[in-house]
């Protein structure tokens, strides 16, 4: 049973989230504006801290503990996993959110939620996955665009507009350092976007969020990475400190703590009181090329590719696997017993009945962690050892 507040309690936490609207900086997105696709009961908790608490509870967060951030099949207890950025990007972009009065609520839950829709080997995975998709006449696959569909389509968390929004807007230009809202998105705009962004090769065409807090945890998921991958890079021995370019470090720093503080800072002095969040110009240009550095030395890194024919070769098999076992009705294939059972009957009934079966397949995949997709993988093409005695 549910408890119901009463309504003295509830005129005090109405209260509590007037008064805290009314703190808001003028251009911060205020807990009132909050819309979400059908109606829901409200509780204690304000509408956008209850998405965050959606989020937390879902069954795609708990799978992030064992997803890709950049650096797969190393074994180091040090290094980023994916749970862990997204709630270094939470931190990083609340502390903005701090020093520009935005809603810190609406904040956090974007952030926990951006990268909900990450693949096994993290953006390899994405690539090799993305290809296969086009293969089948479904489109490219785009992390951004997963994230919304897990949340708002396969677990169905009723999440509010603006959350969404900043989900699937998180990923930008490359080179994108000042970032406006655009205020006026409606549901159907969302829809339309995400229509639009899938048939586009990068998976964003463009799209900017609607809010400045989505804004924030746009410009925030850079800053949290390009200096980890900096520090995981050189504890693998593929970097050395001294290797990043002197431009770059006399302006942002040669360590993590010295980047993140420099961005955030420089963040906070250009966008304060104003309609947009932004670097200055020698910190953007500072960071475009550092960004380019780890591109050059860490990301293309050779010494982390040489198992990539071998994963691609296994998302390819696994693929192909799934489908024919959807397609045959194959009930002991973990396809139904590992995601079909996720669902209540009537959900999947719903699911099915608006999914092709190469995506139903796609998103099976795609909420895989990377040693769900390893151990499926040598159950169906690996010699397996049997107990005789």
């Amino acid at each position: 049973m549910r408890r119901v507040m009463s309504d003295n309690l509830e005129a005090v936490i109405k209260g509590l989230n007037l008064s805290y609207d009314r703190s808001l900086s003028v251009y911060a997105c205020k807990n009132a504006d909050a819309e979400r696709r059908k109606p829901d009961h409200e509780d204690i908790r304000p509408p956008f801290f209850h998405d965050g608490d959606r989020i937390v509870h879902s069954r795609a967060y708990a799978r992030y503990i064992d997803k890709t951030q950049v650096f797969y099949l190393v074994k180091n207890d040090h290094i980023t996993h994916r749970v862990l950025h997204v709630q270094l990007v939470s931190k990083i972009a609340r502390l903005i959110g701090r020093g520009l009065l935005l809603n810190e609520d609406l904040i956090e839950a974007i952030a926990l939620g951006h990268d909900i829709g990450h693949v096994p080997y993290g953006h390899d995975g994405e690539k090799y996955l993305s290809d296969i998709c086009a293969s089948k006449g479904i489109g490219g696959f785009h992390h951004n665009i997963q994230s919304v569909r897990a949340l708002d389509r396969i677990e169905e968390l009723n999440l509010t507009l603006q959350v969404l929004d900043g989900i699937l807007a998180h990923n930008g230009e490359a080179h994108d350092f000042c970032v406006e809202p655009r205020t006026d998105k409606t549901w159907e705009e969302l829809d339309g976007e995400i229509e639009r962004c899938q048939r586009q090769h990068n998976g964003y065409s463009g799209i900017m969020p609607m809010t400045m807090e989505g804004c924030v945890v746009r410009v925030s998921d850079t800053i949290s990475y390009v200096g980890r991958d900096i520090e995981d890079a050189i504890t693998l021995g593929l970097i050395k400190r001294e290797d990043i370019p002197q431009d770059c470090a006399d302006v942002l720093g040669s360590t993590n703590r010295d980047i993140v503080n420099n961005l955030v800072v420089d963040v906070i002095e250009n966008s304060y009181n104003r309609p947009h969040i932004a670097l200055s110009p020698d910190t953007a240009q500072a960071l475009c090329e550092l960004k380019e550095f780890n591109h050059a030395c860490i990301y293309s890194n050779k010494a982390i590719k040489d198992q990539s024919s071998k994963i691609q070769r296994m998302f390819s098999l696994l693929f192909d696997s799934f489908l024919d076992d959807l397609r045959a009705g194959r009930k002991e294939s973990r396809i139904f017993t590992n995601y079909a059972a996720g669902f209540q009957p009537e959900k999947w009934a719903r699911y099915t009945r608006d999914m092709s079966e190469p995506e139903i397949v796609r998103d099976f995949i795609a909420g895989m962690t990377d040693e769900f997709f390893n151990d499926t993988f040598r159950e169906l093409y690996l010699p397996q050892k049997k107990s005789m005695y």
